[in-house]
């Protein structure tokens, strides 16, 4: 079993150093090698020696924290290691700053109040399995801020443009959103009179999954301001946001939280009523009741 697990890390360096190369066209070099390829392997590197202590200790606490912090990082790095800055490297740096540190210290603040987070309970007791996580994570990162880091590290530099301005537009509506709903639900949960309950109100009441749908359309924004000056083979970091959308609607993200959803509320008639009126995903305006 451990093999299967090393055998799909292993699969993630490779997608990672296939990215390295992609992003790394025609872009800035340090000491002799190409900047974004540098920050590729930066991400691995961080999230392995955060692994160590993490499943010595079986702890799962500093996974989403760490991830936040390799976003961080790899922002600065790029930003003050490129050979020339302008508008669009600055905004590419601090979306992407801005968010991680938003979301990131939210996420380490929820594992510790809960004690744990669900999804590692069964992942952090195996040596392998818990490596794959981190190494998915590595990756995962640079999947995603894979379009802002080539376009910073290219040598490449226009004016904002329409496609910029809309871009730097589209992030602010979907961090807003992801904001507006991570408070919301974090509210729902702390009245106590909702134990019990499924959140049916605020932006809840326009999608069953309105964080994930701010996260989508902020990294989908963070691409279109990256597009103009990517060159070559750095176009292929443009699959960020389709990542985005696949993992969260497919994978890890909306599937899981349904499931557990359906356990807990399915059958009862407000709850299918909820699903029935409420996308999964997209924003939609709830139907006003009838007088």
């Amino acid at each position: 079993m451990n093999q299967k697990y090393l055998a799909q890390a292993a699969a993630a360096v490779l997608v990672g150093v296939g990215l390295a190369l992609a992003g790394s066209y025609r872009g800035t070099e340090v000491g002799g090698w190409k900047l974004f390829g540098v920050l590729v392997a930066l991400a691995f590197i961080i999230n392995w020696a955060a692994y160590v202590p993490s499943f010595l200790a079986k702890t799962e606490h500093f996974y989403d924290l760490v991830g936040s912090l390799t976003y961080q990082l790899l922002a600065v790095l790029a930003l003050l290691l490129a050979d020339s800055r302008d508008t669009r490297t600055i905004l590419l740096s601090v979306m992407i700053l801005v968010w991680a540190v938003r979301l990131g210290s939210f996420l380490f603040i929820r594992v510790r109040k809960a004690g744990k987070d669900g999804r590692f309970d069964k992942i952090k007791n195996n040596w392998a399995r818990f490596l794959m996580a981190w190494t998915t994570q590595a990756l995962w990162v640079t999947f995603t801020a894979g379009a802002a880091l080539a376009a910073i590290t290219s040598g490449e530099r226009k004016d904002l443009g329409i496609v910029g301005i809309v871009g730097v537009l589209l992030w602010l509506t979907g961090f807003a959103i992801e904001v507006i709903a991570d408070q919301q639900k974090s509210a729902f949960k702390a009245d106590k009179s909702n134990e019990g309950q499924f959140i049916n109100t605020g932006l809840w009441s326009w999608s069953r999954h309105p964080n994930y749908f701010g996260e989508t359309l902020l990294w989908t924004g963070v691409a279109l301001l990256a597009l103009p000056v990517l060159q070559g083979w750095q176009y292929l970091t443009m699959v960020s946001p389709v990542l985005v959308y696949l993992l969260l609607n497919k994978a890890s993200g909306v599937p899981m939280l349904e499931h557990r959803a359906d356990k807990k509320w399915g059958g009862q008639a407000d709850y299918e009523n909820y699903k029935a009126n409420t996308p999964v995903f997209f924003l939609k305006p709830p139907r006003s009741s009838s007088p």
